[in-house]
């Protein structure tokens, strides 16, 4: 089991930026799918960007693919999501997310708060 704690949300115009951070605490040797999911109260949850430590492939979700960046330190226990060319409909609560044995991909990041462990989340408000 890990520990997330996200911090960095906020509210930008549309077309701005913003980073969020997720502090990893827990057995990180561990090879854990990282990432970051969304929700919006009367959407569904989705999957945003993940990526095991260690691996230089990343994953992201089509509708935020050359907008956002995943990355993380070498020290495995920050996880970053760099967030360009926002757009209202990114307005959600972000959460960070890790799962073990699931493999890694997008999907695997959409049920991490139910297959794996999940933060308390940090809003991001894009407005117009």
């Amino acid at each position: 089991q890990v520990h997330l704690m996200e911090s960095g949300g906020g509210s930008v115009e549309a077309g701005g930026s913003l980073r969020l951070s997720c502090a990893v605490s827990g057995d990180t040797s561990k090879p854990y799918c990282i990432g970051w999911f969304r929700q919006t109260p009367g959407k569904e949850r989705e999957g945003v960007a993940a990526l095991y430590f260690g691996v230089d492939y990343k994953y992201y979700s089509t509708s935020v693919k050359g907008r956002f960046s995943i990355s993380s330190n070498g020290a495995r226990n920050t996880v970053y999501l760099q967030m360009n060319a926002l757009k209202p409909e990114d307005t959600a609560m972000y959460y960070c997310g890790a799962v073990l044995d699931r493999g890694c991909s997008i999907p695997t990041m959409t049920v991490a708060a139910d297959y794996g462990d999940a933060g308390q989340g940090t809003q991001v408000t894009v407005t117009s």
